[in-house]
């Protein structure tokens, strides 16, 4: 949950805090890469490099047999191509590490000249384990020092802080894709930045990027997607805007939840088995378009600029529309992170999305079986030089997908991209994305006029009752990052009227309105659902204005009621099995007894009962007996 942030917390003071060089890391499954030899690793990091990556994340789970010859193979193949790795330590795939099989690894590979070092020291990382903070005590000492940056975000920016206070120099986030229905934002990465900016000693932040977001392994209880679409254009510009000192990138080989950047290994679909998947969603499905415009934005990200010398388009959708085929029971969201549910179709667009790197302007257009698509960008670079980006709707529409970019009458690119199809091939739909992309013959020269520390918000928006407020300020500059989004950066636009007086939040609104009401106001536009011209006592928000509505009430049918009832209200609300009759504020669940769980009793569908049962018995325990034997099964 994003905590309520003070809107005079702007970019700029974030921007004077960073004094260092900025990185980019990919977040590598190493689980992923139990059949890798050594030559697979070099080429896997010859394309990393290519793609101006700095590092990868090794994610390893504990007492994985995998992890002592992959590990070995890792740091061969990036020794002998000057690449860099570090570990990300994983808590949650096979429970907790032990502090000794910590030690014992960052003693046998932190001083290797192919782990990266950040202050002079190793830097390591982690996915999730919060629990085990005060392991890391002994662990740093132990070693000598080290560089720890966890991802902990399972309990929020400040939770984490607090509890990582005095153990952590920095944290990670792993909140990279959007809620529901709406495109990314960065309220979530402004959280971060205001509590580890008030730390007392400035501590980086690593902000997360990944392109999508599709899982459906029941073996690992896993069956959901998050909206993808324009995020992979999105969050880059964001990550421009935000200016944090390091990226990470989720991920490079996570086949089994669709956030792959690398490339496809006919060896390394293990996951897929492993958990029990109806059919292989990662394969023919390749995401190596991701990649190709990667050198341009990080090297604008970490230099402040870069050169354009070859042209190229990039497209990717999925390859059947969103109702042509069953769901395969994927809700959009998930409830196992207690957020309200939505059926999948009304989270993702059926949309063909395209990007296109260019020198200048040029116009796209869009076939779909044949039949031309008007297509028109919905992003344009300032200054015309640089990543442009839109899409265009195939609902309806079959057939090979072709993207041509022209100037002139003449063909920069022209993608050729697999066919849409009416009918599935598998069981049901596959929430996947199809990624080609085709580059240019030609050798051009072409760099931005404007460094990016030139380059202010010239586009951006925000949710509810700001969003009017943020499109009108962030096309002046003024774009804060605690109440709003930047959708875009450019030369500074000046406002057409200043009248010299201030604006207020109206009664009934909170800080965060403050410093946009003033802004706005004064260039004469101040709606009066926010503003107005006389100061009055504000409130306190016990929520973030930009934290999105959890269930707290919901039913189900027949012998689901009484489950639904329970769990809903607590933001437990599966679509599948439960209705979420209201919305709200979460409400905090009774701590879960982790040596009780439930599951369906006989007779029962424990698609539908499974993970209810289990919510609710590892959290209360029901007087009634029938209800029990009913709704639990074995306990």
């Amino acid at each position: 949950m994003v905590p309520s942030l003070i809107l005079s917390f702007v970019l700029l003071f974030f921007g004077s805090c960073h004094v260092r060089a900025q990185y980019v890391f990919a977040h590598f499954m190493v689980s992923n890469a139990g059949n890798f030899s050594v030559s697979d690793w070099e080429s896997d990091i010859k394309l990393a490099q290519e793609a101006h990556i700095d590092a990868f994340a090794l994610n390893i789970a504990s007492d994985d047999p995998v992890n002592s010859p992959q590990v070995s193979n890792a740091f061969s193949a990036a020794g002998s191509l000057g690449f860099k790795l570090f570990f990300s330590f994983d808590y949650a795939g096979n429970g907790p590490w032990s502090k000794d099989d910590v030690i014992q690894l960052l003693t046998q590979y932190g001083s290797n000249s192919a782990y990266y070092q950040y202050d002079d020291l190793p830097f390591v990382s982690t996915f999730e384990g919060p629990d085990n903070a005060d392991d890391w005590i002994t662990i740093k000492t132990t070693l000598g020092g080290l560089f720890f940056m966890p991802d902990w975000s399972s309990l929020g920016a400040k939770a984490a802080l607090e509890k990582g206070a005095g153990i952590i120099d920095g944290l990670f986030s792993w909140a990279a894709w959007p809620w529901g229905d709406r495109d990314s934002n960065t309220f979530t990465d402004a959280s971060y930045l205001q509590y580890l900016n008030e730390s007392g000693t400035a501590l980086p932040y690593m902000m997360p990027v990944s392109p999508w977001f599709y899982t459906n392994l029941p073996g690992y209880d896993k069956n959901w997607l998050w909206r993808g679409d324009d995020l992979w254009y999105n969050r880059w510009q964001e990550v421009l805007f935000v200016q944090p000192e390091f990226v990470e990138i989720i991920t490079w080989n996570d086949w089994g939840e669709s956030h792959y950047i690398g490339p496809l290994h006919d060896n390394a679909y293990a996951p897929f088995s492993i958990g029990e998947a109806e059919f292989n969603y990662a394969e023919n499905m390749p995401h190596d378009g991701w990649r190709q415009f990667l050198p341009f934005v990080i090297d604008t990200y970490k230099s402040g600029n870069a050169e354009i010398t070859q042209e190229g388009v990039v497209a990717w959708y999925r390859l059947t529309s969103s109702t042509a085929c069953g769901t395969g029971y994927t809700p959009g969201n998930t409830a196992s992170e207690l957020q309200l549910e939505f059926e999948p179709y009304d989270v993702v667009q059926d949309n063909i999305f395209f990007s296109a790197l260019l020198g200048s302007a040029a116009d796209v257009t869009v076939s779909i079986g044949g039949n031309e698509q008007v297509a028109s960008w919905t992003y344009t670079p300032d200054g015309g030089i640089g990543i442009y980006h839109g899409s265009v709707p195939f609902t309806g529409l079959t057939g090979t997908v072709t993207v041509t970019i022209t100037r002139g009458g003449s063909v920069i690119a022209e993608m050729a991209g697999e066919e849409i199809l009416a009918e599935c091939p598998n069981t049901w739909e596959n929430w996947n994305a199809w990624v080609g992309y085709a580059m240019s013959d030609a050798t051009i020269s072409a760099t931005p006029a404007l460094d990016l520390s030139d380059r202010v918000c010239v586009k951006g928006t925000s949710l509810g009752n700001f969003a009017g407020l943020c499109e009108f300020t962030c096309q002046y500059g003024y774009c804060p990052i605690s109440a709003c989004t930047c959708l875009a950066m450019g030369a500074p636009v000046e406002p057409e009227v200043t009248l010299n007086v201030n604006g207020y939040p109206i009664s009934g609104e909170d800080a965060s309105y403050d410093g946009l009401c003033s802004y706005a106001c004064n260039h004469d536009y101040c709606p009066d659902t926010a503003c107005g011209s006389t100061e009055v006592p504000l409130t306190v928000p016990t929520v973030s204005d930009f934290s999105p509505p959890a269930c707290i009430a919901g039913t189900g049918d027949g012998n689901l009621a009484g489950l639904c009832s329970y769990a809903c209200a607590y933001g437990f609300c599966p679509i599948l099995s439960c209705t979420c009759t209201g919305t709200g504020a979460l409400v905090i669940a009774p701590d879960a007894n982790t040596t009780v769980g439930g599951k369906a009793a006989s007779g029962l569908v424990a698609r539908d009962y499974d993970p209810l049962c289990d919510f609710s018995c590892s959290r209360t325990i029901l007087e009634d007996v029938r209800l029990r034997a009913l709704y639990m099964g074995n306990v």
